[in-house]
This record gives C-alpha cells, sequence and structure tokens, in this order.
C-alpha cells in the first residue's frame, strides 16, 4: 500500500525527534552539581543598578562571585569566629591585670569573728571608713590542658582559613560554570533564530515552487511545520537563555534589576598544560585547601584529646595584688599580697573520663573524614581527567559534524531547487545542521568546564582557572 502524504509527514517528524533525543542523550554531563538550597547558589547584591547595561566579563563574573557569593562570605564567617575561639585560649595563658578603687562605710559585729566579749563591752565596731585601691595579677604558670586547647584551636584556625579557600574555588567554578552556561544559552539562542531564519527562507521556496507546479503542497505543509517547529525552539532557548542570566546575576551579588552584557562567544578553551595523573595528584595532596582543612582537623582533634587526658596533671598559678589601704585617701598604707598555688584533681566522679570518650569519638570521626576526603580527592583527579579527555573528543567530533551537516544542507537546497529532491531531505539535513550546532555548543562548554574542574582538582587556584577560561 502506498503511504499517503499524512503518513509521509508523521514519519518525517518522528524520525527528527527521534534523532534529537537520541543527540541530546549523548552529551557529557560536566559541571558542579550543587542542592537548590546550598548558600553558593546566593548572593548578596551590591551597589545600586543603573539604567544602561554594564559589561560583565568571565572574570568579573569571578572576582564579582569571590567577593558577594554567600557562600564565600559564610566561610569568611566561620574564620572569624574560629580565630575568636583561639584568642579566648590564647587569653587563658597571658597575664590576667585587672584594677579596682573603692571607698565604703562599714560596721562589724566582733561576736559573729569570734571575738570573747565581756559583759558590757560593744559588740559592734563603727561606722567607720575603708579606702582601698589595688592592682590584680593572675599568671598561669604551668598548665598543659589549656596549652593544648590552645594548640588545637590554632590547628581550627589554619583549617578554617584553608576551608575558606575551598570555598572560593568552588564558588569560582560555580561562577564560571553559570557564564559559561550562559553563553552557551545565548549560543543556543543564536542557532535557534538562524535555523528559524533558514525555515522562513524554505518555506517561501516551497510557495513559489509549488505555485510554478515543480512541487505538490505537501512539501509546502512540511517546510511550515518545520518553521512552526522552528518558531518553538527560540522561544524555549531564549526562556533558557534568561533564566540562565538571572541565575548568574544572583550568584555574583549584582544589584536587583541590573541589566547587562556578557562575552559575544564562548571562549575558545587554550589546552590544559601538560600533567601525568601521577603529577596531579602529589598537586592535589599538597596544595587542595578542602584536603588541607581535614589534615588540619585531625590534629586539632588530637590536641583536644591531649587536652583532656592532661587535666589530671598538677597546674600551677600565681596571684599576686599591690594597692593601698586605709580609713582615708591620704591615710592610705600601701600592701601587697603574691600567692602561689597548685592545683591537682583527686576525684572528680569521672568527668575527665567522660570528656576523654567524647575526644576520642571526635578524633575517630576526624580521620575517617581525611581518608575519605584522601579518597574523594584521587577519583576527583582521575575523573577529571576523564571528563577532560573525553570533552575534547566530543569538541573534535561535533566540530567536524558542524562542518558536514552545513555542507549537506547546502547540497540538499540544491537539490530541493532543482526539484530532484523533496523537501523532507531538507527538513532532515536542517535538523542535522541543527543537532550539529547544539552538540558544537555543548561540547565546547563541556572542555571548558572540564578544564576549570580538573584545574580546582589539583588545586589551582582562581587565578589559573580564570586564565584557562578566558583564553588569555
Amino acid at each position: 500500500m502506498t503511504p499517503t502524504p499524512f503518513i509521509r509527514l508523521a514519519a518525517a517528524t518522528l524520525l527528527a525527534a527521534t534523532i534529537a533525543r537520541s543527540a541530546e542523550a549523548q552529551h557529557l554531563t560536566i559541571g558542579p552539581s550543587l542542592p537548590a538550597t546550598s548558600p553558593f547558589l546566593g548572593g548578596v547584591p551590591q551597589g545600586a543598578a543603573t539604567t544602561s547595561p554594564v559589561f560583565i566579563s568571565i572574570g568579573d563574573a569571578i572576582q564579582r562571585a569571590l567577593a558577594y557569593n554567600l557562600g564565600v562570605l559564610e566561610a569568611e564567617e566561620r574564620v572569624d569566629r574560629a580565630q575568636s575561639a583561639r584568642r579566648i585560649a590564647l587569653s587563658e595563658r597571658l597575664p590576667q591585670l585587672n584594677a579596682t578603687a573603692s571607698e565604703s562605710r562599714r560596721t562589724f559585729n566582733l561576736e559573729a569573728f569570734g571575738f570573747p566579749l565581756m559583759p558590757g563591752f560593744p559588740r559592734l565596731i563603727g561606722p567607720f571608713n575603708v579606702f582601698d585601691a589595688r592592682v590584680w595579677l593572675s599568671q598561669s604558670v604551668f598548665d598543659r590542658s589549656a596549652m593544648k586547647d590552645r594548640d588545637a584551636d590554632s590547628h581550627n584556625l589554619t583549617a578554617a582559613r584553608h576551608e575558606y579557600r575551598s570555598a572560593r574555588d568552588l564558588v569560582m567554578l560555580v561562577a564560571a560554570n553559570l557564564y559559561l552556561e550562559a553563553l552557551a544559552s545565548a549560543a543556543r539562542v543564536d542557532t535557534a533564530r538562524a535555523q528559524l531564519q533558514t525555515a522562513q527562507a524554505l518555506h517561501t521556496q516551497a510557495q513559489d515552487l509549488k505555485e510554478s507546479g515543480i512541487i505538490a503542497g505537501l512539501d509546502v505543509i512540511r517546510a511550515e511545520v518545520r518553521l512552526s517547529s522552528d518558531r518553538q525552539r527560540v522561544t524555549a532557548a531564549n526562556n533558557e537563555l534568561q533564566k540562565a542570566r538571572l541565575q548568574l546575576a544572583r550568584v555574583i551579588g549584582l544589584p536587583i534589576g541590573q541589566e547587562f552584557t556578557l562575552s559575544a562567544q564562548l571562549p575558545m578553551a587554550l589546552p590544559f598544560p601538560d600533567m601525568t595523573l601521577t603529577e596531579a595528584l602529589e598537586s592535589a595532596y599538597r596544595e587542595r585547601p578542602d584536603y588541607l582543612a581535614t589534615q588540619e582537623r585531625v590534629r586539632a582533634a588530637e590536641l583536644s584529646l591531649q587536652a583532656v587526658k592532661s587535666e589530671r596533671l598538677p597546674a600551677v598559678s600565681v596571684n599576686a595584688d599591690y594597692g593601698a589601704i586605709g580609713l582615708q585617701v591620704s591615710s592610705a598604707l600601701a600592701t601587697f599580697n603574691i600567692t602561689a598555688a597548685v592545683k591537682m584533681p583527686i576525684f572528680d566522679g569521672g568527668r575527665i573520663d567522660g570528656l576523654a570518650i567524647r575526644a576520642e569519638a571526635d578524633l575517630k570521626q576526624r580521620r575517617a573524614e581525611a581518608d575519605d576526603k584522601r579518597a574523594e580527592v584521587y577519583y576527583d583527579v582521575r575523573m577529571a581527567f576523564l571528563d577532560l579527555e573525553a570533552t575534547n573528543e566530543e569538541l573534535q567530533t561535533a566540530t567536524r559534524s558542524r562542518e558536514l551537516a552545513a555542507q549537506q544542507l547546502t547540497q540538499t537546497r540544491d537539490r530541493f531547487a532543482a526539484g530532484v529532491a523533496s523537501n523532507v531531505e531538507v527538513i532532515q539535513a536542517q535538523e542535522a545542521v541543527t543537532l550539529a550546532e547544539d552538540q558544537y555548543i555543548s561540547a565546547l562548554y563541556g572542555f571548558n568546564i572540564a578544564k576549570a574542574l580538573l584545574a580546582r582538582s589539583v588545586g589551582s587556584g582562581p587565578d589559573d582557572v580564570e586564565r584557562f577560561l578566558s583564553g588569555k
């Protein structure tokens, strides 16, 4: 049975949709994965919006994110809190100096202080004035537990600083990823608009050929279906572009409502420096701040455990005061007192044992986290190498496919204009061009992000990542 025109049209449409789904499924998934509630997807708007759009380069986006992203600001606050804890612990080892000055009017009951009084002797003395001005000094001479607590807080502060660096590295990657996503979305909008113009030209050409009696009316219907599909594609692509731009503006802390422009096109990625897997792992274990932070947390937990156990040791302190005391300021006499004290726990009801058990559990947890982080670094580097190699091959393939698809469309249009082919072939060739352009955009975006991920996995800083992505 000969297929009806409707069946042929439905088959062509189904084939094009199948090709599109197949090509879309082959795209590599590259980029940081964060939950929607992550602070790294938020930002603190800074400044007032201007009436004219501002240009934001990829370097500007990274620098603004490093300054105004919510995740970075929270990490900075954690450093401040760690520094505060260290200063409090350090104060326990430093001299404590205070001064007081007082003047009071008093009466005393001698019997209350154990003085036997003869009958008729007054029990109360006073009222009289007492003036006392004094400087108090307290100094810990030896307290091993306090010393270990101070050292533990120093390592916690170092860990917080490493975590701050790690937060900056992550937000740099997030900002770069969103910037490249916006550029990729803009490129898809341009491609969709170009395909819409081609579809419009093909539809006009089909109408002219039908009026000349060269083709049938079915070819005009096919061209009109394709035109309608491309209009829908432009609308969807533009919607995705606007959402990508809004997400980028939020992450980098642009003023609310500020219009901005981006680079004209996706950057051509610079090649990543030659590096073997062994060299990359050595660099990662030496430079990655998140891994260094776990090492510092382990050391801090070890010192905290030592601090708890050291509470069983004696602590030596010196207390002294010097001042003047008398009935009046003019008659006050200088006095002083120096006291050396040794404090040693004898029985605490199991308090130190309980603290030691908790400190040991914390230490085991920190060591497990450090071992897991070491494995994470290894797998991050391995996967980054795989992604870079795969996206590089995908980019080369997509570049060649785009060239071939363009040649195919040109030849098919010429055959259609000559009346030796139907526009089914033209529509399929046009769909192939659309898919090839989309694959090229995704491949270029993926290759750039794969480089950024590899740079972060080996511990490169924001400057290196910006240089790789900006093509400078």
